[in-house]
């Protein structure tokens, strides 16, 4: 479920006492995203409304889709493996019906500056505009 998923990341984010920490804990978090190849660093796959470039391609697999993005900034890296986390792996339709008000519940505004704020909210835009290509 999506949301077990947000809450998980919600409890992990709680564990820290102060913003700089969540800040640290979410940089950390990009360090494992898996590197987009250089194939796919193009225009055409940049999302809209970053400061950063973030490149964010899509497949399908069998019957859900499968996300695979990358950043030039660290802390974006972090940002965009937690989307990974929640959408990678859903079908179409899940993402299509899926209100992203529910993201508020991880309070990134408390951490994030607005940039990144509409950064998050142009990768969920574009997420969701591969799920209905592909639906």
């Amino acid at each position: 479920m999506v949301e077990n998923k947000i809450d998980e990341i919600k409890d992990d984010l709680e564990l820290f006492d102060d913003d700089l920490q969540k800040y640290e804990y979410i940089i950390d978090l990009g360090k494992s995203l898996e590197p987009l190849e250089e194939k796919h660093k193009k225009d055409e796959n940049l999302v809209q409304g970053c400061t950063s470039k973030v490149w964010l391609i899509c497949e399908k697999k069998d019957d859900v889709l499968v996300f695979k993005a990358d950043s030039n900034a660290a802390i974006v890296k972090g940002l965009v493996k937690i989307l990974l986390s929640i959408f990678s792996g859903m079908k179409a339709q899940e993402i299509i019906d899926f209100d992203t008000q529910v993201l508020q519940k991880l309070n990134l505004q408390e951490i994030i500056t607005p940039n990144r704020q509409s950064g998050v909210q142009g990768m969920i835009k574009r997420i969701k505009e591969y799920a209905n290509a592909f639906a």
